[in-house]
């Protein structure tokens, strides 16, 4: 089943089951994505649906970074909350060793020696990395790596 499938069924689920959060925010994932949808006139992949996910759990981080800031913790709860039900979509999360193993794949595999090649380097792990850990956690990494 595809993604945006199983979306839509969880959607009819928690309006079965009457759960108003839950349903909140899974609305707004289908929303974002018919959004792109709409707007690339394109029928979404797996990996573009990801990719809105993802893109949606980095705006509520940073929405709790902003909020913890601001001392409002009824809106970091709800934050954190909406963060938990999209994790549920994305596939299961890379260990500590499997991104080190990757990381050290590409750059043996592009012969990165500096940070000049980090391009090369993040090219390499991105599309094994996608949706499964922090890219930007990942980025830092491979910086420290090759710096």
């Amino acid at each position: 089943m595809a993604l945006k499938d199983r979306i839509t069924e969880d959607m009819k689920a928690a309006m079965r089951a009457g759960e108003k959060e839950r349903l909140a925010t899974v609305r707004l994932a289908l929303a974002a994505i018919k959004q792109r949808e709409v707007d690339e006139r394109i029928t979404l992949s797996d990996e573009q649906v990801l990719a809105v996910l993802e893109k949606m759990i980095k705006q509520r981080r940073e929405a709790i970074v902003q909020f913890e800031s601001g001392g409002r913790a009824d809106l970091v709860a709800k934050e954190s909350a909406e963060i938990e039900v999209l994790k549920h979509y994305l596939p299961a999360q890379l260990s500590e060793a499997e991104v080190e193993a990757l990381i050290q794949e590409a750059i043996a595999a592009t012969g990165a020696s500096s940070l000049k090649d980090m391009g090369k380097v993040m090219a390499a792990v991105k599309p094994k990395a996608q949706g499964r850990t922090d890219m930007g956690a990942l980025s830092a990494r491979i910086k420290q790596k090759l710096g």
